[in-house]
């Protein structure tokens, strides 16, 4: 595993898990700020992103969410380190959440970040919900993303992986006016259909298609040409299908997490971009996490000025709130 870090190894750690089409580089702004504070801040570039090695994209079963909690789990046991806080951003933050539920020996606490956590899934989740959305002309971008397609209609559009993702990140950051969430009724296609297209997609169109009218005309000061070239490098040189293999095991009902909790007791606090429509994509998840699956939760943080990629474009106040929590936990020893 590839990792960044920051701080003394000494100091208590925040293990910093991120999501999809990330890397440990999306923590750079947070790191700083947690070592200046007195933690050893860790963020590893995870099974199938960046520079960690070792995976085999076609074996979909060492990337079920059992086995990337264990790679959380031993990446600690190798570096020798008793307890961490975790901390998961957008695919990180059920990470987290797993490994809090199955391993809360090794873990403080745990923060999630835009996706809430409304506990492992129930049956019937998706039900005959695609069925619907086709007739509305429109999917669902996991079930989407988990098509043979998806690599490389990303990997190989006629844009470029930096155009790409310079449009995606745009479509769903706060720049874009028309991120204005709310709450949704139900797991209902018409519900459903309310959310922007990044998330109920077109049913003609991938994602390099549904992205490329979001263009802006100019890179915004959170996220550098520069900077976005160190995720377009890695994405080039890998491809996206290691990250897609995490939604790929996600929708297939076979991989299931054992051993798993049904409620999150060590503390907990959730951080979201205001504009973040990741807090309702599944009506109901974020009141049930605040209300039932978290016993112990510090608090929901909805950050002005802030969309998908929270901790990138408001790090100022995510590292606020996320020093406020940890400084607050009262460590069991």
């Amino acid at each position: 595993m590839h990792v960044l870090e920051a701080g003394d190894p000494g100091r208590p750690c925040v293990l910093l898990l991120h999501g999809f089409p990330e890397l440990a580089y999306s923590w750079r702004k947070v790191m700083p700020a947690l070592a200046a504070a007195g933690y050893y801040a860790l963020a590893p570039d995870q099974r199938g992103y960046g520079e960690t090695i070792g995976w085999d994209a076609r074996d979909l079963r060492s990337f079920s969410m059992e086995n990337i909690v264990k790679d959380a789990t031993e990446l600690l046991r190798v570096l020798r380190i008793d307890k961490a806080h975790a901390v998961g951003h957008d695919f990180g933050s059920p990470v987290a959440a797993y490994a809090a539920l199955t391993r809360p020996d090794r873990f403080h606490s745990v923060v999630l970040m835009s996706a809430p956590f409304g506990g492992a899934p129930v049956g019937g989740r998706a039900g005959n919900i695609h069925e619907e959305l086709a007739k509305l002309g429109r999917k669902h971008y996991q079930w989407y993303f988990s098509t043979p397609d998806a690599d490389a209609n990303m990997r190989r559009c006629p844009q470029g992986v930096h155009a790409f993702l310079r449009a995606y990140y745009h479509y769903k950051s706060a720049d874009w006016p028309g991120n204005r969430p709310f709450p949704l009724a139900g797991w209902t296609a018409s519900e459903l259909a309310k959310m922007p297209t990044y998330y109920i997609m077109e049913l003609g169109q991938g994602m390099a298609e549904t992205v490329a009218p979001y263009m802006p005309a100019a890179a915004p000061a959170w996220l550098t040409d520069e900077e976005l070239a160190v995720y377009a490098r890695a994405f080039e040189r890998n491809g996206f299908q290691g990250g897609l293999n995490w939604y790929r095991a996600a929708t297939d009902p076979q991989f299931k997490v054992h051993g798993a909790k049904s409620s999150i007791d060590i503390p907990s606090m959730y951080i979201a971009g205001a504009a973040d429509w990741g807090i309702y994509q599944k009506p109901g998840e974020v009141e049930r996490m605040q209300n039932t699956v978290c016993t112990d939760f510090r608090g929901a943080h909805f950050i002005a000025g802030a969309g998908h990629w929270v901790q990138q474009e408001r790090p100022e106040a995510v590292c606020g709130v996320l020093l406020d929590f940890l400084g607050a936990v009262k460590l069991k020893r």
